[in-house]
């Protein structure tokens, strides 16, 4: 899971704010933190799985009238006001 990345001199001035928080708040950050850590270490997957050829034993025109059945109709919605 991609996220923000700050160069240096931005987490340096976080560091700045932070640093002048009492210890409960600075605790609780730090826990916050860890668990974003580990939750993003959970959430990663193989990007190679999203790569590969359709694979399907129905043939096309079977595909093409399930898409074609699923499709829903916009209706003319009231308009507020």
């Amino acid at each position: 899971m991609g996220g923000l990345t700050l160069s240096n001199k931005t987490l340096e001035k976080y560091f700045g704010y932070l640093k002048t928080l009492d210890i409960k708040s600075k605790k609780s950050l730090i826990s916050k933190l860890k668990k974003s850590m580990e939750k993003d270490s959970k959430n990663n997957f193989d990007l190679k799985t999203i790569f590969g050829k359709w694979e399907d034993t129905r043939a096309s025109d079977e595909i093409i009238e399930e898409i074609q059945n699923s499709r829903v109709e916009k209706g003319n919605s009231e308009s507020f006001g």
